[in-house]
Parts: C-alpha cells; sequence; structure tokens
C-alpha cells in the first residue's frame, strides 16, 4: 500500500484541497480520477492530519482504486477524528463489502444511521452487502433509495445487475438505459453482464463482441460460468470479481477494462502506520505546469439520471449545432402535439427515460422529436434495442449544423 499512495503523490497533478466526500458536492471537475483526488487528499492530510473531510475523501478514493486495506486506514483515523459522524462508519462498512464480507458490514451501516446517515448516503454499499448474502429484494431497494444520492450512478449500475440476479432481464435493461445514454463507460460491459446473468450467453458474447471486436474469446469462460451460480455468488462475481473457486480468472463490473484478473485476499496489516508513515514522509511533486481553461462549446447535452447538471438554456434564437448522434421518435410537419407525444412514450418505461428529455429538430420544414445526443452511434443503437422492447421505435439521425435543435420544454 505504501508503494502505491507514493506512486500516487509523485505523479499527480496539484489542485485543489478534498471537500467532505460523503454527502457533499462533487470534490472536483470533470477530469478528476480517483487518483488525483487521492493525491490532494494526501496533500491535505500532510498539512493536518486531522483534516475530517480529507480523511473521508482519500477512504472514498482509495476504494475505487481497489485499494480496501488504505480506505480502511483513512476511515478508521477519521472515526478518531470525529467518533459522532456517521461517514467513518459507512466507509467501513464499504471497505468490508469491498472486502467480500457483507455480514461484517451490517454493523457498520447500523452504526452510520444511528449517527444520522440515510438510505439514500449508504444505500449503494449496503445494497451490495444484501446482495452478496443473497437477498436481492433488500439489495433493490436500497439501490433505489440510493438513486437520489451522491452514489446515484453507482447505485443504478448495482441495481441493474440485482435485477438481473433476480431473473428481470427487461428491467435490468431499463435500468440501465439512462446511463448507455449519457454514454457511460461501464454500460456495455453491465450491459453482456445482464444477458449473461439471464442465461443469454450468445448475446452477451455478441455484445461484446460489437463493442470490442475479437474479446469475446477471453470472456467467454467468466460469461458461461454467471448462469449457473446462485444469487450470492452471481453479485459476487459480477461486482467484486469473485468466484466460488478463488483461483479462477473472473472479470468484474468495476474493472476500468474487461479483462480478467485473479481475485486473493488482500494483505493485512497496521494500516494506520503505513498512512502515518506515508504523511510523516512525503515525496517531493513536482508542480503541474498551469492547464488553458477548456474551450466553451456550445452543445446540447443529457442530463445525467442523478448528477444534475446545469440545465439547458434555450437561446431567444436557436444557434446550429454541430453534428451530432440523435434518436428520432416522431416527426411533423409541426411540433405542435411533440409534448403530448413524449409524455405518452415515457410513460412506457418511467425508468428507461429518467432524467432523459427530449428535444425538437428542425430542418428544412420538417420537425422532429428527438433525444440524446449520444457518444456514437453504437450507444444509440444499444438505447434503440432497449426502446424495442417497450414497442418504442426509434431511429437514429445525425443533425447538420444547419439544423436548429432546442428542448422540447422550451419550445412548448
Amino acid at each position: 500500500m505504501r508503494g502505491l499512495l507514493k506512486q500516487t503523490l509523485r505523479h499527480a497533478a496539484l489542485g485543489a484541497l478534498c471537500a467532505v466526500a460523503l454527502g457533499a458536492p462533487a470534490l472536483a471537475a470533470q477530469a478528476d480520477t480517483p487518483a488525483t483526488i487521492l493525491d490532494r487528499c494526501l496533500r491535505a492530510l500532510a498539512s493536518d492530519p486531522k483534516d475530517f473531510g480529507s480523511l473521508i475523501a482519500a477512504g472514498k478514493a482509495a476504494l475505487q482504486i481497489g485499494d480496501a486495506e488504505a480506505a480502511g486506514g483513512f476511515f478508521a483515523r477519521a472515526d478518531e477524528v470525529n467518533p459522532r459522524s456517521p461517514w467513518p462508519q459507512a466507509g467501513m462498512g464499504a471497505v468490508s463489502v469491498a472486502n467480500g464480507q457483507p455480514q461484517a458490514a451490517m454493523p457498520y451501516f447500523t452504526r452510520a444511521l444511528q449517527l444520522g446517515a440515510t438510505a439514500a448516503t449508504i444505500g449503494a454499499d449496503r445494497g451490495l452487502a444484501f446482495d452478496l448474502m443473497g437477498q436481492q429484494q433488500q439489495a433493490q431497494a436500497d439501490y433505489r433509495a440510493a438513486l437520489s444520492g451522491t452514489e446515484g450512478v453507482e447505485a443504478r449500475r448495482r441495481l441493474a445487475l440485482s435485477l438481473a440476479i433476480s431473473g428481470d432481464r427487461s428491467g435490468a435493461l431499463q435500468t440501465l438505459a439512462p446511463l448507455a445514454a449519457t454514454g457511460d463507460a461501464a454500460t456495455t460491459r453491465l450491459r453482456a453482464f445482464i444477458l449473461a446473468l439471464t442465461g443469454d450467453t450468445n448475446g452477451a458474447l455478441a455484445a461484446t463482441n460489437a463493442a470490442m471486436p475479437g474479446s469475446g474469446a477471453s470472456v467467454a469462460p467468466f460469461l458461461r460460468r454467471l448462469a449457473a451460480l446462485r444469487p450470492a455468488q452471481k453479485a459476487a462475481a459480477v461486482n467484486l470479481g469473485i468466484f466460488p473457486d478463488g483461483n479462477a480468472p473472473v472479470m468484474a463490473s468495476n474493472s476500468a477494462t474487461p479483462v480478467y484478473s485473479s481475485y486473493s485476499a488482500q494483505p493485512q496489516g497496521d494500516r494506520l502506520a503505513s498512512i502515518d508513515a506515508l504523511l510523516k514522509d512525503p515525496a517531493p511533486a513536482p508542480a503541474a505546469p498551469p492547464q488553458p481553461a477548456p474551450q466553451q462549446v456550445t452543445q446540447l447535452s443529457y442530463s445525467s439520471p442523478v448528477v444534475r447538471r446545469q440545465p439547458v438554456r434555450a437561446a431567444p434564437t436557436p444557434s446550429p449545432v454541430a453534428p451530432r448522434v440523435w434518436l428520432q421518435l416522431a416527426s411533423a410537419s409541426s411540433p405542435s402535439d411533440f409534448a403530448d407525444q413524449f409524455e405518452r412514450i415515457k410513460s412506457r418505461g418511467e425508468e428507461m427515460f429518467d432524467g432523459i428529455q427530449g428535444y425538437i429538430a428542425n430542418d428544412s420544414g420538417r420537425s422532429r422529436l428527438v433525444i440524446g445526443p449520444f457518444r456514437n452511434s453504437s450507444d444509440a443503437q444499444i438505447f434503440a434495442s432497449d426502446l424495442r422492447q417497450l414497442n418504442i421505435n426509434a431511429s437514429s439521425w445525425t443533425n447538420s449544423p444547419s439544423d436548429t435543435i432546442v428542448p422540447l420544454h422550451a419550445a412548448s
């Protein structure tokens, strides 16, 4: 762990100090990664080892990069600093879950609730603990409670997998669909898991090969075994990469890329001693060169289903939009009925359209009811395929630079 954290400290860029990560606003700009967040936290802790917000944020970042041992150390230190806060307890519960120990996690979650946490803030992790114990209904209730919290995106991913474990393929795909629409990088892998968990191994392999040509052969053994596992084993396999045979190569949904990894229990040791040593002797890092301000580009983008972005503001005079991929739901010479039509379409699958708004595209005297834009045509086709399960027909459409596109609510 010491080597990992020193490497993170040495190579990550300088940035602002950390804020409280659980129940607080986002810590940094979109370009941040768990490693850069951890770097900022370590720098803050080097100046003040009792900085509670940085300890909590460092624990969360360490969990995200797969270092549960370090995460446990940060959360334990945070609990010493503020034993009346629920966040260290919630964090230590998450560490137990990451280590594949759901029963050990439950007392931490119970204590977090007693100290003021809510199901919205701990649901993503406690839900996974329930999933790992084969209690899918309780897991899904927790995930749904967490959809409105700061861990909403992860809760949605885990909910989709849990529904698939329960045999609800349609519900799982509908739950995943809003993430596919936003270009979430994990969508293709999760979709393959959902198909495999519900017995469609060939479909899972086809989805994998379509996204990453030639990769199906390497993941086929994993995908073929999923459907035969017990529910708790399925949850451990797709969420943590733990198979009943501890020496088997596995692939987990939280992997950065769909590759095999062998699960082994993380070594235990004096976590706080290692962190203390690091904080006392931080390796110097070169100052990062000034970064140019990002270029402002006028564009229409999806609203995330949980992490709310700034609303799209319609200009008085619609401006042309650069070519992008959309899905067309309807077309007419006049858009007067589009608002009612979009509401009827959404009513067929409320979860699938969670966070998705409609737009009106005008070109050559024709109006189109569209949703998007999508990252690429592949993402658009995946979403269109899921819509067909609800008997909603959608066709791919790419606007030209001369077309004008405005939010549906702005035109009504």
